[in-house]
């Protein structure tokens, strides 16, 4: 389940404490502190204009991972990233939080197309967006992930 993650939330987790009553996964690290801090100013600076920007994803009332907007949105499109804890992989979470997000989307009339992007070398987050009816649009290369792959899932 997809929880609006705000600016306290990621104040408790960068305190390492489950923000709301939800555990924390405790086999593995949720993010490095310095991905926690990047995730939760991005969601700062594009909360006034555009929310939810970030959101935790829970299962059995335990944050297992992040879900959120990568830049603010572009006319109606949005562009999403998304991480798992390590422990918590392959077991469907990912799938299933990418569809709620795109249900989610659905529902939200400023959404028309929601964006993703996926390093070339990351399978298992392409089938994730595969199935969640994303296609692959194109290539570019950044400095921070080397070469990934542009998907795109019209929602209106």
């Amino acid at each position: 389940m997809l929880i609006e993650a705000t600016s306290s939330d990621f104040e408790s987790l960068l305190r390492g404490v489950g923000p709301r009553g939800l555990a924390l996964v405790s086999d593995s690290l949720l993010a490095p502190p310095e991905v926690l801090r990047m995730l939760s100013n991005l969601a700062d600076e594009i909360r006034p204009t555009f929310a939810p920007a970030a959101w935790m994803i829970v299962e059995h009332d335990e944050i297992v991972g992040l879900c959120s907007l990568v830049r603010k949105p572009e006319g109606s499109e949005i562009c999403i990233g998304y991480g798992i804890a390590p422990s918590r992989e392959g077991k469907g979470i990912t799938s299933r939080a990418v569809e709620e997000l795109v249900i989610w989307a659905k529902g939200d009339g400023r959404v028309s197309v929601v964006i993703a992007e996926t390093s070339v070398n990351n399978v298992p987050s392409q089938r994730v967006l595969e199935r969640n009816g994303f296609v692959r649009t194109g290539e570019r290369t950044t400095e921070e992930d080397g070469d990934v792959i542009i998907w795109r899932r019209p929602v209106a």
